[in-house]
């Protein structure tokens, strides 16, 4: 089955206020995850694996870095007709606003789809781990002969709240649906299976003819896919589920960020970056070898370019360029490493200022902590779990979740305690 007439449609999300500071400076889809990768990799790839070619990234708030990765990331040659082409928000002659949710991204970018007629339209979230056959997912839409096909997976009770709920028959179809119940009343008759998962929960992966879906932008009011487009497809077009068993994970929050980069340290992770079938694709950086002289690694991922020296690791993430200098231990760390090296200069003149290297310091013991890009962590620091306490932000650092997260660019002196 050719999917040249398919297009893929990246939403690249809002301010991502839930897994701040990690979005202080950057766009939720530029997200460093698993040491080497930005969580915009993980839908761009699975597109690129299943043939489809024809990508939009539709970005708005700190695009500066996703739009420099996917750009020199995803070139594709003069005769394969793909490309990955960004689409940030802009001002128009009848609108000076930025996007006001999914469906409106989408609304107000349809001109520039409809230019490519393609028979089905690809609607993807930039801030999902998982990794899915689309080609399969479009045969099982065009099969049912489906006007709109929305991925669902089986999730338990306790979970209902994080999905759009879907109500659907024994063929697939979806009968009725409920975005992010809040109650058991919004919940009831909604079960779709009879197991310790009964319910069909929304992926926020859909697929739409494109017909179907000009359509719904122009009659339905609202800007939100959840909230507005799908109900008003139930009740007026076919809509079908189509059934996804597999790993999948909304990196909504510190804490799912967090447990799904440390799920890569086990020995048979839920999603895995091994698989050579269908490799995650990202920028080739064209680093060095990691160095690792005297440590002790226990489940520990360590990417390119990394330089670690006589440390004790435990279950740990370490990103590129890491440094972690001897005595350090670190404990379920997720460290995103650095974007440049020092060089001797830099040092001396780090040195003469009393500052920190980047990367972690002498003899430091770090804990239940996610360490982003260029941080400097001095000598003798302590960082430990925060398990219980409520959320906070300090000067150099925030609690989420009990998770103590060091931003970008942070320094932290020598002998810190948090």
């Amino acid at each position: 089955m050719s999917l040249r007439d398919v297009l893929a449609v990246i939403l690249g999300g809002g301010r991502g206020t839930r897994i701040y500071p990690l979005t202080k400076l950057r766009a939720k889809p530029a997200v460093p995850i698993a040491g080497k990768y930005r969580l915009i990799d993980i839908p761009i790839s699975n597109c690129i694996n299943s043939g489809i070619s024809r990508i939009f990234v539709l970005t708005q708030f700190l695009s500066a870095s996703l739009h420099r990765h996917v750009y020199e990331t995803y070139k594709f040659d003069a005769f394969s007709h793909g490309y990955v082409e960004i689409l940030p928000a802009e001002q128009t002659l009848t609108s000076t606003d930025w996007y006001q949710g999914t469906a409106d991204a989408v609304r107000r970018q349809m001109h520039r789809f409809t230019s490519r007629s393609p028979k089905d339209v690809l609607i993807l979230s930039g801030d999902h781990l998982y990794r899915m056959d689309f080609a399969k997912f479009i045969a099982f839409h065009r099969q049912q002969r489906a006007d709109v096909t929305i991925a669902a997976l089986p999730v338990p009770a306790k979970d209902t709240s994080r999905y759009g709920i879907i109500k659907a028959d024994p063929e697939g179809r979806i009968l009725s649906f409920r975005e992010k119940p809040q109650t058991d009343d919004e919940l009831a008759g909604l079960e779709s299976r009879h197991d310790e998962r009964p319910y069909l929960g929304s992926m926020g992966v859909y697929v739409f003819r494109m017909d179907v879906l000009t359509k719904l932008l122009e009659e339905t009011t609202g800007d939100d896919f959840g909230h507005n487009i799908i109900p008003a497809a139930i009740s007026s077009t076919r809509v079908y589920a189509y059934p996804f068993e597999g790993y999948w994970e909304d990196i909504g929050t510190i804490a799912a960020f967090y447990e799904a980069n440390l799920a890569l340290t086990r020995p048979n992770p839920p999603f895995d970056f091994y698989d050579p079938r269908h490799p995650i694709y990202t920028h080739p950086r064209f680093l060095p070898a990691s160095r690792i002289d005297g440590c002790r690694l226990e489940r520990t991922v360590v990417t390119e370019g990394c330089r670690l020296y006589n440390a004790d690791l435990e279950e740990c993430i370490i990103g590129l360029r890491s440094v972690v200098l001897p005595g350090a231990q670190l404990r379920q760390v997720v460290m995103m490493g650095a974007d440049y090296y020092e060089d001797e200069a830099q040092k001396a003149e780090n040195r003469r200022l009393g500052k920190p290297h980047v990367g972690i310091g002498h003899d430091c013991r770090i804990e239940r902590a996610i360490i982003d890009k260029n941080a400097r962590i001095g000598r003798g620091s302590i960082i430990r779990s925060h398990q219980g306490e409520p959320n906070r932000d300090e000067e150099n650092y925030s609690i989420r979740d009990g998770i103590v997260v060091i931003p970008k660019n942070a320094l932290l002196p020598d002998g810190t305690i948090i």
